[in-house]
């Protein structure tokens, strides 16, 4: 017996799906890309293997904004990363702790590291892309980190104690983490904020997050 056609519903429901992976795929319009004549803020999504950041400069950082990122007061730059707490703060990543991070994460971190000089630089091990954004979509970027710390009843963001780099800390974080919100979907909503055609739908793996990045940007270089 031949299936009958799918019903009305969902045909309105395919094509509701059809039309949201194709809305996140498409830059935002007033944010990504720049205008004529716009001042671009170059930041660097980086791949380290399992996870995926975000760097930008502190001083692009528009003031009042990500207040955190004065930490690093000694540093250039900062790189941030969000995970399970678990699995970013063992001294290895493992299959095991990535699938406890799964199915059963308790909860989330912020990894945030400071360092000067050009991202290629200091990350020689890394994957690194350039993105040349908006100053307000940059400003939407930074918007999206500030709001991605657990804070307590005062508003401060809750240090976790030193990160895995020299200058590096983790903090608590607010979301939970799961199966279908990774390391690299986070990475990949920070970016589709600040207005970056990327769709975090895909963005699973650091390998798609990257091969998003490259569709509007380049590979840095070491200056």
């Amino acid at each position: 017996m031949r299936p009958g056609p799918p019903s009305r519903s969902t045909v309105l429901l395919a094509l509701s799906a059809l039309a949201l992976v194709a809305g996140c795929a498409g830059p935002i319009r007033g944010l990504y890309p720049l205008r004529p004549g716009e001042r671009a803020v170059s930041v660097y999504v980086l791949s380290h293997g399992w996870h995926t950041g975000i760097a930008v400069r502190r001083a692009d950082v528009p003031a009042g904004v990500w207040p955190e990122h004065g930490d690093f007061a000694g540093s250039e730059f900062v790189e941030v990363g969000w995970g399970d707490r678990d699995f970013y703060q063992a001294p290895e990543g493992t299959s095991g702790l990535a699938l406890r991070a799964a199915v059963w994460s308790r909860a989330s971190v912020l990894h945030v590291v400071g360092f000067s000089g050009a991202a290629r630089r200091a990350f020689p091990a890394g994957d690194v892309v350039e993105l040349r954004l908006s100053t307000r979509g940059l400003e939407r970027l930074a918007l999206f980190i500030q709001d991605a710390y657990a804070r307590d009843a005062a508003g401060r963001a809750m240090p976790l104690g030193p990160g895995q780099a020299p200058v590096s800390r983790f903090y608590l974080a607010r979301e939970p983490y799961y199966l279908w919100r990774t390391c690299n979907t986070w990475t990949a909503r920070a970016l589709r904020a600040a207005g970056v055609p990327i769709t975090p739908l895909y963005a699973i793996t650091a390998g798609n997050v990257m091969y998003q990045a490259r569709q509007s940007g380049e590979e840095a270089d070491t200056q």
